[in-house]
């Protein structure tokens, strides 16, 4: 753990923070309940939420949540459930993503795409 992330996590998914966000998700083998800071990458598609991978597709959290199959977000004081999660590569990211983040996606070895349950 680095050491901003006590801070990025008491502040991620609180109103005022508008790209940072709680992924909550189980653990693939421990069934433990975590909570992930993360930056939400804005999108084109209301449904659709993006996070970039920017240590790659092995991150623990991404194994967790393609593994369960869900997840939710705590995003601006409220909680999203999501579901079917995908991992892309970084054009596809970019074609997604709005400008300007949409140069700084392409970048990223991948990303993760997850859709909000109706």
């Amino acid at each position: 753990m680095t050491a901003t992330a006590p801070l990025a996590k008491a502040l991620a998914g609180r109103r005022g923070m508008p790209l940072w966000a709680l992924i909550r998700h189980r653990g693939r083998r421990s069934g433990t309940a975590y909570e992930t800071p993360i930056a939400v990458v804005p999108t084109r598609d209301s449904s659709i939420v993006m996070i970039g991978l920017p240590w790659g597709r092995d991150t623990n959290w991404a194994r967790n949540v393609m593994s369960s199959g869900d997840a939710s977000l705590r995003r601006h004081g409220r909680d999203v459930a999501l579901t079917r999660p995908r991992i892309i590569e970084a054009a596809e990211a970019a074609e997604l993503a709005k400008a300007p983040f949409d140069r700084v996606i392409k970048r990223f070895p991948a990303a993760i795409v997850l859709h909000r349950k109706l």
